[in-house]
Protein backbone atom coordinates (compact mmCIF):
# COMPACT_ATOMS: atom_id res chain seq x y z
CA UNK A 1 0.00 0.00 0.00
CA UNK A 2 1.48 3.46 -0.88
CA UNK A 3 2.15 5.66 2.12
CA UNK A 4 -0.19 7.76 3.42
CA UNK A 5 0.18 11.75 2.29
CA UNK A 6 -0.94 14.88 4.19
CA UNK A 7 0.19 17.61 1.57
CA UNK A 8 -1.43 20.55 4.10
CA UNK A 9 -1.99 20.86 7.84
CA UNK A 10 -5.36 21.35 7.48
CA UNK A 11 -5.81 18.31 5.24
CA UNK A 12 -7.55 14.78 5.16
CA UNK A 13 -5.16 11.96 4.89
CA UNK A 14 -4.57 10.33 1.08
CA UNK A 15 -3.93 6.97 0.78
CA UNK A 16 -3.07 5.96 -3.08
CA UNK A 17 -4.20 2.76 -4.10
CA UNK A 18 -3.33 1.41 -7.74
CA UNK A 19 -5.50 -1.22 -9.05
CA UNK A 20 -5.39 -3.66 -11.46
CA UNK A 21 -7.80 -6.08 -13.58
CA UNK A 22 -6.01 -7.53 -16.57
CA UNK A 23 -4.15 -4.82 -18.65
CA UNK A 24 -5.89 -2.19 -17.27
CA UNK A 25 -4.74 0.19 -14.22
CA UNK A 26 -6.29 2.72 -12.27
CA UNK A 27 -5.97 4.79 -9.09
CA UNK A 28 -8.66 4.68 -6.45
CA UNK A 29 -7.76 7.11 -3.28
CA UNK A 30 -9.15 6.72 0.63
CA UNK A 31 -9.36 9.89 2.17
CA UNK A 32 -9.34 10.13 5.62
CA UNK A 33 -10.15 12.60 8.06
CA UNK A 34 -7.44 13.57 10.87
CA UNK A 35 -9.67 13.85 13.55
CA UNK A 36 -12.84 11.79 13.31
CA UNK A 37 -11.18 8.96 10.97
CA UNK A 38 -14.14 8.90 8.84
CA UNK A 39 -13.32 8.19 5.29
CA UNK A 40 -14.49 8.19 1.55
CA UNK A 41 -13.37 6.21 -1.50
CA UNK A 42 -12.80 7.56 -4.75
CA UNK A 43 -13.75 5.29 -7.77
CA UNK A 44 -13.76 2.07 -6.13
CA UNK A 45 -12.51 -0.83 -8.59
CA UNK A 46 -11.49 -4.04 -8.54
CA UNK A 47 -9.60 -5.01 -5.81
CA UNK A 48 -11.67 -4.85 -2.81
CA UNK A 49 -8.77 -6.67 -0.38
CA UNK A 50 -6.65 -2.93 -0.42
CA UNK A 51 -9.80 -1.16 0.28
CA UNK A 52 -10.66 -3.60 2.84
CA UNK A 53 -6.32 -3.17 3.90
CA UNK A 54 -6.30 0.21 4.21
CA UNK A 55 -9.36 1.46 6.04
CA UNK A 56 -7.85 -1.12 8.50
CA UNK A 57 -4.57 0.02 8.65
CA UNK A 58 -5.28 3.67 9.26
CA UNK A 59 -8.22 2.86 11.78
CA UNK A 60 -10.92 4.35 9.59
CA UNK A 61 -14.35 4.06 9.01
CA UNK A 62 -15.62 4.37 5.83
CA UNK A 63 -18.39 7.08 5.51
CA UNK A 64 -19.48 7.74 1.60
CA UNK A 65 -18.02 6.91 -2.10
CA UNK A 66 -17.33 9.28 -4.35
CA UNK A 67 -17.67 8.49 -8.27
CA UNK A 68 -16.35 11.02 -10.61
CA UNK A 69 -18.15 9.07 -13.52
CA UNK A 70 -19.94 6.49 -14.44
CA UNK A 71 -17.69 4.52 -16.68
CA UNK A 72 -17.45 1.06 -15.45
CA UNK A 73 -13.91 1.10 -14.31
CA UNK A 74 -14.48 4.00 -11.87
CA UNK A 75 -17.77 2.65 -10.16
CA UNK A 76 -16.74 -1.31 -10.02
CA UNK A 77 -16.60 -1.62 -6.43
CA UNK A 78 -19.03 1.34 -5.53
CA UNK A 79 -22.21 -1.46 -4.96
CA UNK A 80 -20.22 -3.44 -2.49
CA UNK A 81 -18.82 -0.74 -1.10
CA UNK A 82 -21.85 0.97 0.06
CA UNK A 83 -23.55 -2.16 1.15
CA UNK A 84 -20.93 -3.59 3.64
CA UNK A 85 -20.68 -0.31 5.24
CA UNK A 86 -23.84 0.96 5.19
CA UNK A 87 -22.78 4.40 3.44
CA UNK A 88 -23.67 6.72 0.37
CA UNK A 89 -23.13 6.53 -2.83
CA UNK A 90 -22.80 9.87 -4.31
CA UNK A 91 -22.12 11.14 -8.18
CA UNK A 92 -23.26 13.98 -10.15
CA UNK A 93 -27.00 14.27 -11.06
CA UNK A 94 -26.02 14.94 -14.55
CA UNK A 95 -23.93 11.80 -14.75
CA UNK A 96 -26.56 9.77 -13.46
CA UNK A 97 -28.72 10.93 -16.18
CA UNK A 98 -26.45 10.79 -19.23
CA UNK A 99 -25.48 7.56 -18.37
CA UNK A 100 -27.89 6.05 -16.53
CA UNK A 101 -26.03 4.74 -13.64
CA UNK A 102 -28.47 2.94 -11.05
CA UNK A 103 -26.65 1.20 -8.22
CA UNK A 104 -28.57 1.19 -4.19
CA UNK A 105 -27.20 3.67 -1.77
CA UNK A 106 -26.94 5.78 -4.56
CA UNK A 107 -27.61 9.82 -4.59
CA UNK A 108 -27.30 12.70 -7.14
CA UNK A 109 -25.05 15.80 -5.80
CA UNK A 110 -25.33 19.05 -7.76
CA UNK A 111 -23.50 22.06 -6.33
CA UNK A 112 -24.03 21.64 -2.77
CA UNK A 113 -20.81 20.70 -0.35
CA UNK A 114 -20.45 17.32 1.23
CA UNK A 115 -19.26 16.45 4.14
CA UNK A 116 -17.60 13.21 5.39
CA UNK A 117 -16.32 13.76 9.41
CA UNK A 118 -15.48 17.18 9.72
CA UNK A 119 -13.93 17.06 5.89
CA UNK A 120 -15.54 19.44 3.73
CA UNK A 121 -16.00 17.79 -0.24
CA UNK A 122 -16.68 20.23 -3.17
CA UNK A 123 -18.21 19.35 -6.18
CA UNK A 124 -16.94 20.69 -9.66
CA UNK A 125 -18.63 19.61 -12.15
CA UNK A 126 -15.88 19.00 -15.39
CA UNK A 127 -17.78 17.47 -18.34
CA UNK A 128 -15.80 16.84 -21.33
CA UNK A 129 -14.42 12.88 -21.12
CA UNK A 130 -18.69 12.28 -19.89
CA UNK A 131 -21.32 14.77 -19.81
CA UNK A 132 -21.39 14.33 -16.33
CA UNK A 133 -17.99 14.02 -14.93
CA UNK A 134 -16.91 16.22 -11.72
CA UNK A 135 -13.75 16.56 -10.01
CA UNK A 136 -13.93 16.53 -6.07
CA UNK A 137 -12.21 19.28 -4.32
CA UNK A 138 -11.17 18.00 -0.87
CA UNK A 139 -8.67 20.69 1.12
CA UNK A 140 -5.80 20.89 -1.29
CA UNK A 141 -6.14 17.67 -3.04
CA UNK A 142 -8.12 17.23 -6.17
CA UNK A 143 -9.51 14.09 -7.65
CA UNK A 144 -9.90 14.61 -11.06
CA UNK A 145 -10.92 10.76 -12.22
CA UNK A 146 -10.54 11.28 -16.07
CA UNK A 147 -11.03 15.06 -16.09
CA UNK A 148 -7.25 15.65 -16.06
CA UNK A 149 -3.88 13.71 -15.74
CA UNK A 150 -0.64 14.49 -15.34
CA UNK A 151 0.19 14.15 -18.62
CA UNK A 152 -3.01 15.06 -20.70
CA UNK A 153 -6.94 14.86 -20.47
CA UNK A 154 -9.94 11.79 -21.00
CA UNK A 155 -10.49 11.08 -24.20
CA UNK A 156 -13.69 13.28 -25.29
CA UNK A 157 -16.12 11.55 -27.89
CA UNK A 158 -16.72 14.30 -30.05
CA UNK A 159 -16.07 18.41 -30.99
CA UNK A 160 -19.05 19.36 -28.22
CA UNK A 161 -17.71 16.96 -26.00
CA UNK A 162 -13.92 18.72 -26.62
CA UNK A 163 -15.10 21.94 -26.57
CA UNK A 164 -16.76 20.72 -23.01
CA UNK A 165 -13.75 19.16 -21.85
CA UNK A 166 -11.62 22.32 -22.92
CA UNK A 167 -14.25 25.21 -20.50
CA UNK A 168 -13.86 22.46 -17.88
CA UNK A 169 -9.86 22.58 -17.96
CA UNK A 170 -10.16 26.43 -17.86
CA UNK A 171 -12.21 26.44 -14.92
CA UNK A 172 -10.08 24.36 -13.02
CA UNK A 173 -6.94 26.58 -13.71
CA UNK A 174 -8.94 29.69 -12.73
CA UNK A 175 -10.25 27.99 -9.52
CA UNK A 176 -7.40 26.20 -7.90
CA UNK A 177 -4.45 27.11 -5.94
CA UNK A 178 -1.38 26.64 -7.67
CA UNK A 179 -0.15 24.35 -5.01
CA UNK A 180 -3.46 21.89 -5.10
CA UNK A 181 -2.45 18.22 -5.17
CA UNK A 182 -3.66 16.76 -8.15
CA UNK A 183 -4.88 12.87 -7.99
CA UNK A 184 -5.76 11.36 -11.53
CA UNK A 185 -7.71 8.15 -12.46
CA UNK A 186 -5.03 7.01 -14.31
CA UNK A 187 -1.23 8.00 -14.22
CA UNK A 188 1.34 7.20 -17.51
CA UNK A 189 4.39 7.65 -16.06
CA UNK A 190 3.80 10.59 -13.73
CA UNK A 191 3.13 9.66 -10.03
CA UNK A 192 -0.57 11.16 -8.76
CA UNK A 193 -0.49 14.14 -6.15
CA UNK A 194 1.34 16.30 -8.32
CA UNK A 195 1.14 20.11 -7.85
CA UNK A 196 -1.06 22.22 -10.41
CA UNK A 197 1.93 24.48 -10.77
CA UNK A 198 3.47 21.43 -11.90
CA UNK A 199 0.57 19.78 -14.27
CA UNK A 200 0.32 23.25 -15.98
CA UNK A 201 4.61 23.18 -16.69
CA UNK A 202 4.32 19.57 -18.44
CA UNK A 203 0.67 19.24 -19.41
CA UNK A 204 0.15 20.73 -23.19
CA UNK A 205 -3.72 20.20 -22.66
CA UNK A 206 -3.75 23.19 -20.51
CA UNK A 207 -1.74 25.57 -22.92
CA UNK A 208 -4.08 25.98 -25.67
CA UNK A 209 -5.95 29.22 -26.59
CA UNK A 210 -9.01 28.78 -27.43
CA UNK A 211 -11.43 25.61 -27.81
CA UNK A 212 -11.18 24.71 -31.51
CA UNK A 213 -7.62 24.20 -31.56
CA UNK A 214 -7.83 22.14 -28.14
CA UNK A 215 -10.28 20.32 -29.66
CA UNK A 216 -8.64 19.49 -33.04
CA UNK A 217 -5.80 18.27 -30.99
CA UNK A 218 -7.73 16.14 -29.02
CA UNK A 219 -9.69 14.61 -31.98
CA UNK A 220 -6.13 13.84 -33.38
CA UNK A 221 -6.12 10.12 -34.89
CA UNK A 222 -4.81 8.20 -31.69
CA UNK A 223 -3.79 4.91 -32.00
CA UNK A 224 -5.97 1.97 -30.44
CA UNK A 225 -3.93 1.54 -27.47
CA UNK A 226 -4.73 4.82 -26.25
CA UNK A 227 -8.67 4.42 -27.09
CA UNK A 228 -8.78 1.51 -24.86
CA UNK A 229 -6.63 3.08 -21.90
CA UNK A 230 -8.12 6.23 -22.14
CA UNK A 231 -11.48 6.45 -23.19
CA UNK A 232 -12.69 3.90 -19.68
Amino acid sequence: MSPVLVTNIADPEVVVLEMRYSIFENYSYLVVDRITRRAVVVDPAWEMQKIRYALASQRATLGGVLLTHAHPDHVHLAEPLAAEYSCPIWMSEEEIRASGFTANHLAGVGNELLYVGDTRIETILTPGHTPGCVCYLIGSNLFSGDVLFAEGCGLCADRDAAHAMFSSLQRLKSKLDPQTRIFPGHSYGTPPGQTLYQVLRDNIYLHFPDRDSFAAFRLRKVLDREKMRWLK
